[in-house]
């Protein structure tokens, strides 16, 4: 019967560093542990309680907790902070003018320097997509990108 506690006290303890911990590593071995102790309390001897443990333990780990890890944990994570105002709408406060180095955009009543890579300048008002931050630095682009006028589009202009 002595086998039995020492499984059954093994398992406890490997739930309690599971608590501790969240990898779903030691809740494996803790299964493994209570079969062990079910195998011990079948007379089983020591040599098959250490296989049980084994098999047991490596199954749950690469069969069941693959599973388990792949439903709790998070597959969209919340994002903060900085992060969070990557692909938000900004508008434009001041020309965003590669050339003249000008350029800021509002966000969520903040004002924030702002550069595109896009040619041209975005003019105030416009709205804007946040591509990136980089310290204190939107990088954007426009939400709807400037269409170019043709010669042949263009109004023809009036004589009279």
């Amino acid at each position: 019967m002595g086998a039995v506690y020492m499984w059954l006290a093994l398992a406890g303890l490997l739930f309690i560093i599971e608590i501790m911990t969240v990898g779903f590593g030691a809740i494996c071995f803790a299964l493994g542990a209570l079969v062990s102790a079910g195998a011990a309390y079948l007379g089983l001897s020591t040599a098959w309680q250490i296989i049980v443990f084994a098999v047991i333990s490596l199954l749950a780990f690469f069969l069941a907790r693959p599973v388990i890890m792949k439903h709790m944990t998070r597959k969209d994570e919340l994002k903060t902070g900085i992060d969070a105002l990557i692909g938000r709408t900004a508008v434009v406060t001041e020309p965003i003018d590669m050339v003249k180095h000008t350029g800021r955009a509002k966000v969520d009543g903040d004002d924030w320097k702002a550069v595109t890579e896009e040619k041209g300048v975005i003019e105030v008002g416009e709205d804007v997509t946040i591509l990136e931050v980089n310290s204190v630095i939107l990088t954007v682009k426009r939400v709807h990108p400037r269409r170019e006028v043709k010669s042949e589009e263009a109004p023809a202009e009036k004589t009279e």
